[in-house]
């Protein structure tokens, strides 16, 4: 009896293990089968929303509308008022073509022909119309060694042009063209107001004449900086800006919110002392300087400034060997100017000063190269003193004078 009972209970629970098998079966197959179906539901949908629909083209056209944004700003305004006050500048040099060869003397000919080919190309901009003729002002690397000057307008007019003056120390030119079809010329602003952060134009011929009257924007980095072109060359104040300047912009105007020219531009840096490349560092002649050399240029074709009458090399680049065996320096003496020659009837002359002495110092401000001598003696005007250090035979010598 109780072995039938246990029996019974044996199979009651394998009934149901049976039943529980089949249920979890059947779940695991269920949830299968959910899982595939909303996988399938998922592809079919992306498939819809990423699947180029077929049908007409015709409702993909475009349209216009009015601008949002102003289109007449500050910058469009002064922009305006010197556009056409800005030209290109084109010069011409001279090409030596001698020595052809004969063929009938088999021989050379010393027979020469000049022709005039394209040198360079710049940008210049209309200050002054008179009557019949009207004034250009431009930089004078633009115009140094032109055999022929020519004149591209906004309008695209091209004119002759003629050399008023130049001066190499400052960078400027004044040149000389029919008005007939000068419409604008530009007006100076004072650069001595001019401060960093300030908005301004550049405007000229990037590239040259194929981009005639470019315009970039940008700011008065800083508003008086002392650049050097070369090491001997002179120091000169320079109004720095970050607006974009290239080759062709040379002789262009920087141009103020106002429309007022503040500044002639002239260079860039393009790279440091050890090669590294940079942008946005141009700089330009202030317009207050700029006004001072037109004028002096206009009426006497050049710059007349101090000279004390000597050739002369700069220390730097003289023998190590020859500074205490041929100048008989001191030894802690490693910079100045050597004087070389003398001019009869200069200043260096008139006070006794000879072949290999070594000037240091103009008026106590030490002078390192010819660069820096120059820019000493460009302080000064006729009639002011000067006081000249120089050693001679290791000695260290002083003498006063008259700038004549």
């Amino acid at each position: 009896m109780e072995k039938n009972e246990e029996d019974s209970d044996l199979k009651f629970d394998k009934f149901w293990l049976r039943v529980a098998g089949v249920g979890l079966v059947a779940g695991l197959i269920g949830g299968g089968v959910s899982l595939g179906v909303a996988h399938t539901w998922e592809n079919w949908q992306t498939s819809m929303s990423t699947k180029v629909p077929s049908g007409s083209n015709k409702s993909g056209g475009a349209t216009v509308k009015k601008n949002a944004a102003t289109a007449s700003t500050q910058a469009t305004e002064a922009y305006a008022k010197v556009q056409n006050a800005v030209v290109s500048i084109i010069t011409y040099e001279s090409t030596d073509n001698s020595n052809s060869f004969d063929l009938f003397n088999q021989g050379s000919q010393s027979t020469t022909t000049n022709s005039l080919t394209k040198a360079s190309e710049g940008s210049g901009v209309i200050y002054k119309k008179s009557g019949n003729v009207a004034y250009v002002v431009t930089n004078n690397h633009v115009v140094s060694g032109a055999k022929k000057i020519k004149v591209l307008l906004s309008n695209g007019k091209s004119v002759g042009a003629n050399l008023v003056g130049k001066d190499a120390t400052t960078d400027l030119a004044v040149l000389k063209i029919n008005a007939a079809n000068v419409s604008t010329v530009a007006s100076f602003g004072d650069s001595s107001q001019v401060k960093a952060g300030q908005d301004v134009l550049a405007v000229g011929s990037p590239m040259g004449t194929k981009y005639a009257n470019s315009v970039t924007k940008g700011i008065i980095s800083a508003p008086k900086r002392t650049v050097k072109a070369s090491s001997d060359a002179v120091a000169t104040t320079v109004i720095q800006t970050d607006a974009a300047i290239n080759s062709g912009n040379s002789g262009g105007p920087l141009v103020n919110m106002a429309g007022q020219v503040i500044g002639i531009n002239s260079m860039k840096l393009s790279s440091d002392g050890s090669g590294t490349s940079v942008e946005g560092i141009g700089f330009s002649i202030p317009s207050n300087e700029v006004v001072n050399v037109i004028n002096q240029l206009v009426k006497n074709g050049k710059i007349s400034r101090p000279s004390l009458g000597i050739s002369a090399v700069s220390l730097s680049r003289v023998e190590p060997s020859q500074l205490q065996s041929v100048l008989k320096l001191p030894t802690n003496v490693t910079k100045g100017v050597v004087v070389m020659e003398t001019e009869s009837g200069g200043i260096a002359a008139k006070v006794g000063l000879k072949q290999y002495d070594v000037i240091t110092a103009i008026n106590d401000q030490k002078v390192n190269n010819i660069g820096e001598l120059k820019t000493q003696l460009y302080k000064l005007k006729s009639g002011d003193t000067i006081k000249i250090a120089y050693y001679r035979n290791g000695q260290l010598k002083t003498v006063t004078t008259k700038v004549e």
